[in-house]
């Protein structure tokens, strides 16, 4: 049996949550709520309960007639799509993880699914939880890039993993008086959101990466206790700044910014390892620095796999779709709605495309 767990039953909704051993943030009511305030969706929990086995999927449910092109076209409620929220998950099972259960528990999620007129979804999998392992061979999971974490079960070991070259980075920002803190005082959010924007603008990163103060108030209000700040000061000045979250053994590091003019002093290298050490202190066995700009090994990738030579997690997602014929009726839809509409995109869903 799937039933779909709404914001308006949060409690029952988190409690179905922290109920599978393997459970982490992404999944919690308190993390979608601010990406709904973002404009993501509609947050919903997807809940299976078969014979010898559970399963959950946290998603953003959306309508497709909210889409510029379909407006006029489609009704509000006749087709929906779905994305694991940003950051990753996909489909957690507890219990009897046989073939033969898997087989009966995907054929209800299709099922599912086409009844509750979802096109299709999209997931990024969970790199530490590996959860697409499951479900190859029914879902269409799709493996990409490496992402990076931390191990953080020895003090010792973290420093011993950083690469030699990177090591004397952060013995240079300690050297040039560069002290790393950590807070969850929510007055620090109007300096985080200067430095974050300003960091996004020289990376001149897409519209979707500036989320605005509102965004941060739910996150705050959502998540109480399960973030931090972890910011670098230069004398009286903060000069870096990441958001931290922390959930269930595992730390994630979640947005971070930096101040142009003192980039010399590598604050950002700092807080990584200081934050890898406190949750070494807390009893948190890996801080997962995600990936580079989509799945490549850019620069970005290999900042991230400097803090660990073997750090390694490969990252997948998968592409799902339930219903091929109102799918490809979109697509048709769109086209002809919109004659620059490139058919052969790769994007999915592909009606989606910018």
């Amino acid at each position: 049996m799937l039933k779909i767990i709404d914001f308006e039953h949060r409690t029952e909704w988190d409690r179905i949550v922290l109920s599978f051993p393997n459970y982490d943030i992404y999944y919690l009511s308190g993390y979608l709520a601010p990406f709904e305030v973002h404009g993501d969706g509609k947050p919903i929990l997807i809940y299976y309960e078969g014979e010898e086995i559970r399963a959950i999927c946290a998603f953003m449910l959306r309508d497709i007639s909210n889409e510029t092109w379909a407006q006029g076209y489609i009704d509000k409620g006749t087709f929906f799509d779905a994305i694991t929220p940003y950051g990753y998950g996909g489909w957690i099972l507890d219990g009897n993880t046989s073939k033969e259960k898997i087989d009966i528990f995907w054929k209800e999620v299709e099922t599912f699914m086409h009844n509750q007129k979802i096109i299709n979804t999209f997931t990024r999998w969970s790199p530490w939880l590996k959860n697409q392992e499951y479900l190859r061979g029914w879902s269409n999971v799709i493996d990409l890039g490496n992402t990076i974490y931390i191990d953080c079960t020895s003090e010792e070991g973290i420093f011993q993993n950083i690469k030699s070259k990177d090591r004397a980075t952060i013995r240079k920002a300690i050297k040039n008086g560069v002290v790393v803190k950590h807070s969850d005082d929510t007055t620090l959010f109007e300096k985080f959101y200067s430095i974050y924007n300003a960091t996004m603008d020289k990376d001149n990163a897409d519209d979707y990466y500036y989320f605005k103060p509102k965004f941060y108030k739910s996150m705050s209000e959502n998540l109480q206790g399960q973030w931090e700040f972890f910011y670098a000061i230069l004398g009286e000045e903060i000069i870096a700044m990441s958001i931290m979250l922390m959930c269930n053994g595992r730390m994630h590091y979640h947005l971070s910014g930096s101040v142009m003019e003192f980039r010399n002093l590598n604050a950002t290298n700092l807080i990584l390892y200081e934050a890898a050490k406190y949750g070494a202190q807390h009893g948190y066995k890996l801080l997962h620095l995600g990936g580079g700009v989509g799945s490549g090994e850019d620069p970005l990738y290999k900042f991230k796999k400097a803090f660990n030579k073997n750090g390694d997690i490969g990252f997948s997602i998968s592409k799902d779709c339930y219903d091929i014929n109102k799918y490809s009726y979109l697509i048709e839809l769109r086209k002809k709605i919109d004659p620059s509409f490139d058919v052969s995109t790769s994007f999915f869903p592909a009606y989606r495309s910018k």
